[in-house]
């Protein structure tokens, strides 16, 4: 089956420009939509890299759009408090119709994101727990049945309303290319994120964390396994290349070399692209998500058109 495919919506980028109006990405959105894109995502931050807030302007995009998902790439959970974000996901999924995914993580150890999460008063050496906790609580308060939580978040007979529109909540898709995270995703959630640049070493990490789903008891068939790749295309190879290396240079603030190490990329033609995409459909990817470096109208079109040739 050839994979699904999903759009990032440069929220980022578009403040990093100064021109924060939302008018612009949901018309992206819809666009997307209509060229037959099965999803679309957007990043989190709160300081580290200022951007819109993933869960508002989702609600924006689900009244813009009919049929395709939405989700987050990726999200921090930690440093929300899970009473709330409950509430806030349960609500985006009632106004999506069921549309919502939540991709997740713990985000990268850099010192302006260790001071984003000091800006929050959360403590960022206990994050794992605190995320995982988290979104424990969450699925217990989507149940709409009485919660009696005694941890972080102690709560007393809770009842969350409006539930989810799905029942259970919406999906979530753990993010993370390291060892402990793959165990994560395998064990305990719907789907695996994964950043990977090398085909290789992301087709044997799908093979570690099917295994580690079947050994959980849990069905294999309902998982997802997802690639977030960023592109530069242009049939101008060495454009290509210059403009991918500017845009995580500046996204990123750190030189192009070492951002591509660790993220999947691809600068260059069209009939390459095909390739490198088809690349992770056959090793297993069931939902690839892009992000544009620039030019995001010609580029959705131009990926648009490779649709037919992945499989």
């Amino acid at each position: 089956m050839p994979p699904q495919i999903g759009y990032l919506l440069p929220t980022r980028e578009r403040v990093m420009e100064g021109r924060p109006e939302t008018g612009s990405l949901l018309d992206l959105a819809a666009r997307a939509e209509s060229l037959g894109f099965d999803s679309v995502w957007v990043g989190d931050s709160l300081l580290a890299r200022p951007r819109h807030d993933p869960l508002t302007l989702l609600a924006a995009a689900a009244a813009r759009t009919q049929k395709v998902m939405l989700g987050t790439a990726v999200f921090l959970p930690a440093l929300r408090i899970p009473v709330v974000l409950a509430h806030q996901l349960a609500t985006l999924d009632q106004i999506s119709e069921g549309r919502l995914v939540l991709g997740a993580g713990i985000a990268n150890d850099l010192p302006n994101i260790r001071a984003e999460f000091a800006a929050a008063g959360v403590p960022f050496d206990g994050r794992v727990g605190r995320m995982m906790e988290g979104l424990r609580l969450c699925r217990a308060l989507w149940t709409g049945k009485p919660v009696n939580w005694e941890a972080r978040w102690p709560v007393q007979d809770g009842m969350l309303a409006p539930t989810p529109y799905r029942p259970g909540g919406p999906p979530i898709w753990m993010a993370g290319s390291v060892q402990a995270a793959v165990e994560r995703a395998g064990k305990y959630f719907d789907g695996w994120f994964s950043i990977e640049p090398s085909l290789v070493r992301w087709r044997e990490q799908l093979s570690q964390v099917q295994q580690i789903v079947r050994e959980a008891g849990r069905d294999l068939g309902k998982f997802t396994a997802a690639i977030y790749v960023t592109l530069a295309i242009d049939e101008d190879e060495a454009r290509a290349e210059q403009r991918i290396n500017a845009f995580l240079e500046n996204y990123y603030a750190q030189p192009a070399s070492v951002i591509r190490r660790r993220q999947a990329c691809y600068a260059g033609p069209a009939a390459g692209l095909a390739d490198f995409l088809e690349g992770y459909a056959k090793a297993g990817a069931s939902h690839i998500i892009v992000r544009f470096a620039g030019d995001p109208e010609r580029q959705l079109d131009l990926l648009a058109g490779l649709r037919a040739q992945l499989g």
